[in-house]
C-alpha cells in the first residue's frame, strides 16, 4: 500500500509551509531519514526526512508553492509495488516525515 506524506506542522504557529527544494524525484528510491526537502516555515527552512523506505511515486507539491499543514506532498511506493499504482491511488495517511531540528540526521 503506498504511503502519503503530509505536509508537517513543524512550529507552533505554522500553517502551512512551502516547499523550497525537492532533494528527490519521482523513481529515486528513499530510505528512513533520507533528506526529502527543504521545507519554508513562517519561522525558518527545514531539512524534511523520511520515516519510511520506499519509491517516489508522486510529488503533488510543487517548488515554490505553498501547502498547507496535513496536505500531501509526497507518495511514496512500498517495495514491489508499483510506482504507477501508488500514485494513481494515493496512499495511505502516515505522519509526516521527521524534520532534522526533531531528531533526525543532517
Amino acid at each position: 500500500m503506498p504511503i502519503t506524506i503530509t505536509m508537517p506542522r513543524l512550529s507552533d504557529t505554522m500553517e502551512q509551509g512551502t516547499v523550497v527544494k525537492w532533494n528527490v524525484k519521482v523513481g529515486d528510491k528513499v530510505s528512513s531519514g533520507d533528506a526529502l526537502a527543504d521545507i519554508e516555515t513562517d519561522k525558518a527552512t527545514m531539512e524534511l526526512q523520511s520515516f519510511d523506505d520506499g519509491v517516489v511515486a508522486a510529488l503533488p507539491a510543487k517548488e515554490g508553492q505553498k501547502i498547507a499543514v496535513g496536505e500531501t506532498i509526497l507518495i511514496l511506493a512500498a517495495e514491489g509495488e508499483s510506482v504507477d499504482a501508488a500514485a494513481r491511488s494515493g496512499g495511505a495517511s502516515q505522519p509526516a516525515a521527521k524534520s532534522a531540528s526533531e531528531g533526525g540526521s543532517s
